[in-house]
């Protein structure tokens, strides 16, 4: 018969292990603040706009980041840089991290007079990219940001940009906009006559909605962490300019041929991450890029919605690095 004291050793360990069980989810999943977020990067001058940007090279030892490769990252609609909080610790003990927030996107500035064009956010990326010393990187993409990295990727199978992509990682984009599922509210806001209104009279209630429904567990787009994202949204006048980004919809579909056709063309290793759950970004979107693009590996996320980074980062993160 077992003794009581072995019962209490048992019973101790076991906790010990419960509380380093918890300590670990914990650290991955607690929420960050946007002011938080904010303090860990810095504004850069890019073609005379403020770009908000994150470098993990900020914080790294010089001789870790010697070892160390780089990862861009180009983030999607209509959230930011901020979508990454809870993965970019892990990612910068295997990267040189870089993440910037597009112009009109959270930190950034968010210009009335510009066009938001993705042929436009690339060239942003890509002088952001030239200014910190860039030869050699892996480009990742989610959603908005896929197709940003397309254009990129256009101008790298024509040699028209001295830069060395050595790997694309893509996740839940709608490349394929012709298989998307979009949300009602993304059809008001791109359309010329009704997406200024709908813009107006866009507000927390109507954005917690739509982005909650887009998650598979609806547990997980938590209250703390929509109203972080709803403030970056609004943060310098966002909500005059969103309608002018939701035009990246109709782009997708006037550089079908290019951006498709760039992805037939490459021969950049490329990894799909993606999310089977998406209602957006729908999982026939990955099915086909699958028979599309040369040199792929596609990883599924099973019972995760189209923000696989927030809703299951530990999964995201073992998949990034396999």
């Amino acid at each position: 018969m077992m003794s009581m004291k072995w019962i209490g050793v048992c019973f101790m360990l076991n906790s010990k292990l419960r509380k380093i069980h918890y300590i670990v989810i914990r650290n991955i999943r607690n929420n960050m603040t946007s002011q938080d977020w904010k303090n860990k990067g810095n504004f850069i001058t890019v073609y005379d706009r403020n770009l908000f940007v994150i470098d993990s090279k900020d914080t790294r030892s010089s001789a870790m980041e010697n070892r160390q490769e780089t990862l861009v990252i180009l983030h999607g609609y209509p959230t930011s840089s901020y979508d990454y909080h809870k993965v970019l610790p892990e990612l910068s003990k295997h990267y040189r991290v870089i993440i910037h927030d597009h112009l009109g996107f959270g930190f950034s500035d968010k210009p009335l007079d510009y066009s938001y064009s993705l042929i436009e956010q690339a060239d942003v990326a890509l002088q952001l990219w030239k200014q910190l010393g860039l030869t050699n990187v892996t480009v990742l993409a989610h959603d908005y940001g896929t197709s940003i990295a397309t254009e990129i990727l256009a101008r790298h199978n024509k040699q028209q940009i001295n830069l060395q992509i050595d790997k694309l990682i893509l996740c839940n984009g709608s490349m394929h906009i012709e298989l998307s599922k979009l949300r009602t509210i993304q059809k008001l806001l791109k359309n010329k006559f009704t997406g200024k209104w709908v813009a107006k009279l866009t507000s927390y209630s109507i954005f917690k909605k739509n982005l909650r429904s887009v998650y598979f567990d609806k547990a997980q787009a938590t209250e703390d962490e929509l109203k972080e994202m709803w403030f970056q949204l609004e943060h310098n006048n966002g909500r005059k300019v969103i309608h002018l980004l939701s035009n990246y919809i109709n782009e997708r579909y006037f550089f079908w041929h290019r951006w498709i056709g760039a992805l037939k063309e490459t021969q950049i290793p490329t990894k799909i991450v993606w999310a089977k759950n998406d209602p957006v970004a729908v999982a026939a979107i990955a099915n086909l890029l699958t028979t599309e693009i040369p040199n792929n590996n596609l990883f599924w996320i099973d019972e995760c919605g189209h923000f696989p980074m927030l809703e299951k980062p530990e999964e995201w993160i073992k998949l990034i690095f396999k």
